[in-house]
């Protein structure tokens, strides 16, 4: 893809873009990597790192490899993210892009949910929507998604009221295009980059909204996660702090990553806007 070798044209997105990539390697091969199941007891309670070679990263209190954990963590975090992010996305526009072509009663109501859902913190709505639910990897994405819509909903209609006005639509208009075709065909392909460029911060918020409800133990208690780890780890922090320290490492490496990738996807945008 061109754009994605624009982004790589960048520091910003090269690093990003290494560190997704490695990031995506490791969820995909991680259960040949590391087979089994990474809940499992493995080996001896407490191994310390680095003393073991058959558990590079240590075991944690109750002797599961940490490091199975950290890579198959990785698959979770990045379907979760990536997962929530498309759902947000998609949600987003769509209600922005019938606000935006509809207008009067349509968009004022429409907007008005929107900002319902922006007044509320996105965390604490997911917080709340996951403890009435229930915890499951599924239950995780749509509580997240339903706090990260609002944001794509209210650029993807300023977009659109943007184009909605220019020749090209209007010409359109002139020729018989059916609205939905318009909409379709010649508004919403020029309104996405901007969307798809904000996508990326949903990403990252996603994976961090997923360990913090992890943390506080409202994750899927099936699934391993990096919250999960950290939250095991606090207990015996001061005599292993390892086992919070690396989950928290690999959270922060994939954070990161998103956002540098961000950064250099908003710069291969910002250069097209300014081309045109």
């Amino acid at each position: 893809m061109r754009w994605l070798r624009n982004v790589a044209g960048t520091p910003e997105g090269a690093i990003g873009l290494g560190i997704l990539l490695l990031l995506g390697l490791i969820a995909l091969f991680a259960p040949i990597l590391s087979p089994g199941d990474p809940l499992r007891i493995a080996g001896q309670p407490l191994l310390a790192p680095f003393t073991d070679p058959s558990f590079p990263l240590g075991t944690d209190r109750l002797g599961r490899d940490v490091l199975a954990g950290i890579l198959h963590g990785t698959r979770t975090s990045l379907a979760v993210g990536i997962a929530a992010a498309l759902a947000a996305i998609a949600i987003g526009l769509c209600i922005g892009l019938t606000a935006g072509l509809a207008g009067g009663l349509v968009d004022e109501a429409l907007m008005r949910v929107v900002d319902a859902f922006q007044i509320v913190p996105s965390f604490l709505l997911a917080l709340a929507f996951v403890s009435v639910i229930g915890a499951s990897v599924p239950v995780v994405v749509v509580a997240i998604a339903l706090g990260a819509w609002a944001d794509p909903a209210r650029l993807t209609r300023a977009q659109v009221l943007s184009i909605r006005e220019r020749d090209y639509v209007a010409s359109a208009r002139v020729i018989g295009m059916h609205p939905a075709e318009i909409a379709f065909r010649q508004i919403l392909p020029n309104a996405l980059p901007p969307v798809l460029a904000l996508s990326a911060i949903i990403v990252a918020a996603a994976i961090l909204t997923e360990a913090a409800l992890s943390f506080l133990g409202l994750g899927d208690p099936n699934v391993v996660t990096w919250g999960s780890m950290i939250a095991e780890g606090r207990n015996i922090l001061r005599s292993s702090p390892s086992l919070s320290i690396f989950p928290g490492i690999a959270l922060v490496i994939t954070v990161i990553g998103v956002y540098l990738f961000s950064e250099g996807l908003n710069k291969v945008l910002a250069g097209r806007r300014g081309r045109v």
